[in-house]
This record gives structure tokens, sequence and C-alpha cells, in this order.
């Protein structure tokens, strides 16, 4: 048997021992906890790391294009035209149910003359009203959200500046606004080919379509003649028809 097992003062040092180390370890770990008051970081938290870069390097795009004091500008103009707007009157409904007997009908439908409208627009050299501009460029904000505020395009859409089909045949743009696009398309040699295309912006009046289509003629570099209502209301009958191709465009 141990000798030193009833000792009292070795179980006293013992004892205090024992205490003297607890101390020390609750020191230890107060350090620790005031030098990292920071909040614990789940695996959200990292993951959450790559989203935050991404919307600051997005805000700081759309800062760089659109300041604060041209969407503000462009929120009154825009919500005015939309209280103040009328609904159009067209033969054929807007909305088709895809699949179904109207949709498979005017699928089969031959192929619109375009040849009157491109006739029309032959540049007489008459200057591009300012009102009309100012309406497009109006009507462009939403536009922008896939072309770029600039024209210069983005991973929605193709660029619309010194693009040879924005200053070609005016009937290719007029049915693009009304019929949307799909499929690959070549603007300045290269090829673009967006899922799902382009959808359609048939809810504009022709006179707003007009003012869009001349706003981008004649923006971004471009320079081209002006689009009249007429010619916009001419290819009225296309909407509901599917999405357009390249191949019933004519080549610019």
């Amino acid at each position: 048997m141990d000798p030193t097992r009833d000792n009292p003062i070795i179980r006293f040092k013992a004892f205090w021992w024992g205490i003297g180390m607890f101390l020390i370890f609750a020191v230890l770990l107060a350090v620790v906890l005031l030098l990292n008051r920071e909040e614990p970081r789940t695996l959200e938290d990292y993951a959450a790391v790559t989203r935050y870069e991404t919307r600051a390097r997005v805000e700081q795009a759309q800062s760089a294009s659109l300041s604060a004091e041209a969407i503000e500008a462009a929120i009154a103009i825009v919500g005015g035209q939309l209280v103040s707007s009328k609904p159009v009157a067209v033969e054929k409904p807007e909305q088709i149910v895809p699949g179904s007997a109207t949709a498979e009908k005017m699928a089969d439908a031959p192929a619109v003359d375009t040849s009157a409208v491109d006739a029309a627009s032959a540049d007489d050299g008459a200057p591009i009203d300012p009102a009309v501009m100012e309406l497009g460029k109006a009507q462009y904000i939403v536009c922008g959200a896939c072309h770029g505020q600039n024209g210069e395009g983005s991973p929605a859409g193709p660029p619309l500046a010194n693009s040879e089909w924005v200053t070609g045949p005016v009937s290719n743009l007029i049915l693009i606004q009304l019929r949307g696009l799909v499929g690959p398309i070549t603007v300045n040699g290269t090829e673009y080919n967006f899922p799902g295309g382009m959808v359609p912006m048939s809810y504009q009046t022709d006179e707003q379509v007009a003012a869009v289509l001349t706003f981008i003629r004649n923006s971004f570099g471009n320079q081209a003649s002006a689009v009249t209502p007429g010619q916009a209301a001419s290819l009225r009958g296309e909407v509901g028809k599917p999405q357009v191709t390249v191949e019933e465009l004519t080549q610019p």
C-alpha cells in the first residue's frame, strides 16, 4: 500500500494543483473567446460567399451601364405610358395555346409578303422625329435587359450595335418584334443561339413598335430610316404565329 495516499499534506497540494489547472484552462478559454468574437459560420455561409461576389459584380455592372437617376426617370415615363395605354383590337388573338388546332393552322399558313413593307422604308433623307426617339428610348428599357442598355448584347441576347439585321429590311425587325425569334442568328460574323429565343413583344401598340425600332435603328452606331406605325400595322396579322426563324427573314 502506498504510504502517501493517507498523507493529508499531499492531498491538500493535489487539491489546489487541480484547482489551479482548472483556473488556467478557464482563463485561456476566456482569452480565445474574447479574441474570436465573430459569428459562427456554417456550410451555408461559406456557400453564400460566391453568391455575394456574383451579386456585387452584377450590381457594379448595372450601375456602370445605367445610373440610379436614369432608372428613376424611366420609371415615371414607363409608368405614365402604362397608365395611359389602351388595348389594341387585332384580328387574331395574341395568346395561342401551343399545340392547339389554331396554333397548327397558323404555323402552316403561307409566308407573308413583306416586299411592300420594305419598299415603303426606303430612306428619303427625312429627319427622325425627336418625339419618336424619346418614345422608343422609353420602350427600349425592357429590351435592354437582354440586348444591353447600350446595345452591346448580353448572355441573354445578341448585340444591336452596328448590327446588319437592325439596319437591314424593316420587315425583319417588325416580324421579330411581333412573333419573337428562335434558333441561331449570325450578327457581325458571330453566331448566337439562345435557349428559348426571344419572346414576342406584340403587346406593344403599332406606335410603340415603330418607335422602339426607329430608336434602335438610329442608336448605338446605327443609322437607318424610321419605322412607321403603318408598317407595323400591316404585319399585325402575324401575331400568334410561332417564333420566326432566320430562314423566314429577308437577308440583310
